[in-house]
């Protein structure tokens, strides 16, 4: 059985997904799990990085597809294992960046979700 805080913070990480072309989509997403689990502050903080986790998830798989496919296709198979090396470094690289945005952001979301529930 999933517990609420898990189902919360997979709903936040949903609309994290979703509004995902919009700058900060990661604070949106951890402060609606933050506030769905009426949260105080150190929950709100849990739930929200918890959601950014698993908002980290499939924008990651899609940035490794996104550069797998303009690796293969813009380089062709003759670019040699140096530029293989290097797109790796940069997508490991990147990847963490990412999920270190995603996660960070979601935790400020879900202090912020959590902060609302209590009442400004």
């Amino acid at each position: 059985m999933v517990s609420d805080s898990t189902l919360h913070a997979l709903l936040g990480a949903v609309v994290t997904v979703v509004l995902s072309f919009i700058p900060f989509s990661p604070v949106l997403g951890g402060g609606v799990a933050a506030y769905l689990n009426e949260a105080d502050a150190n929950a709100g903080l849990r739930v929200g990085a918890i959601s950014g986790l698993l908002a980290a998830i499939p924008l990651v798989l899609f940035g490794l597809l996104a550069v797998f496919f303009l690796g293969f296709f813009a380089f062709g198979l003759h670019g040699g294992s140096a530029l293989g090396i290097g797109g790796l470094l940069v997508v490991l690289v990147g990847g963490a960046v990412a999920v270190a945005y995603t996660v960070g952001l979601s935790a400020l979301g879900g202090y912020l979700g959590s902060y609302l529930v209590d009442g400004v």
